[in-house]
């Protein structure tokens, strides 16, 4: 395990956040980001005004429990005083779990081949003041066999244009994507949809969900929602699940991260 001082060179960090009280992770100038707290607290560690960047977007709401952010510093300290500096001055609500060594070559997301995120499905009649911002209460029984056999036709390389909310996001963002995996398990009364893929598109996990949910209702048929897939038409999948539920679980590279400073 590397911990000497790092000077003049990128630093990478592992994050995990509520993101209940934000307007998402990326920078915005008048609204509290996670992106912004993160910068205010290395200011304050290091002196330096430092512009962090994400391996992926999670909107308002949206949680994360292996986001990876870097940036670059000259700021002389041992890494592991970077997870405990920051979270010194870092609110409740996020945490630096990690901190690593990134080479001149790393790019914190065109490097990544992957992205894995959770969305946590409350399947109960009463609700649960424990998990609740963390998950989406649906009552009644949901087919879960169904929804599992649905999202199936979601692997692979496809358009999924059928999955933004809007034709001008299909225009702007491009549409095709690959998903390596998609699944739906449950365990008690959490039922869990994941999905790891490249990269996603914009509320296209939780507009997966609310179709999903049609799925396990009864309100959509398998052969339905595999034609919604198929369709490509912009906002065919709808309502777009609640962005409590949604969790970026983790970011994967192709060589584990060096210096591990936990």
């Amino acid at each position: 395990m590397v911990t000497g001082v790092v000077t003049d060179t990128g630093v990478i960090l592992i994050i995990e956040y509520d993101g209940t009280n934000y307007h998402g992770s990326q920078f915005q100038a008048n609204a509290t980001t996670i992106q912004g707290e993160i910068e205010k607290a290395l200011q304050k560690l290091t002196g330096e005004r430092t512009r962090i960047k994400a391996a992926s977007r999670t909107d308002a709401g949206v949680h994360a429990k292996g986001q990876v952010v870097s940036f670059r510093t000259g700021f002389g300290i041992p890494l592991k005083s970077f997870v405990e500096g920051l979270n010194h001055y870092l609110p409740q609500d996020i945490a630096v779990k990690e901190a690593y060594r990134a080479d001149d070559s790393f790019d914190v997301r065109r490097s990544a081949l992957s992205r894995e995120y959770k969305y946590y499905i409350l399947n109960s009649p009463t609700r649960s003041p424990i998990r609740q911002g963390f998950s989406f209460r649906v009552t009644g029984n949901l087919d879960i066999e169904a929804m599992n056999h649905a999202c199936q036709a979601l692997v692979g390389r496809h358009d999924f244009a059928s999955f933004v909310s809007s034709a001008g996001t299909a225009r702007e963002k491009g549409t095709v994507r690959n998903v390596y995996q998609a699944e739906v398990t449950q365990d008690g009364d959490m039922i869990v949809l994941h999905m790891v893929a490249k990269s996603f598109l914009p509320h296209q996990v939780r507009n997966t969900v609310g179709s999903l949910i049609k799925v396990g209702r009864g309100k959509m048929t398998v052969n339905e929602f595999h034609s919604m897939v198929e369709a490509g038409t912009p906002g065919l999948a709808r309502p777009a699940a609640p962005a409590d539920g949604l969790c970026l679980i983790r970011v994967n590279y192709p060589s584990p991260f060096e210096g591990d400073a936990k």
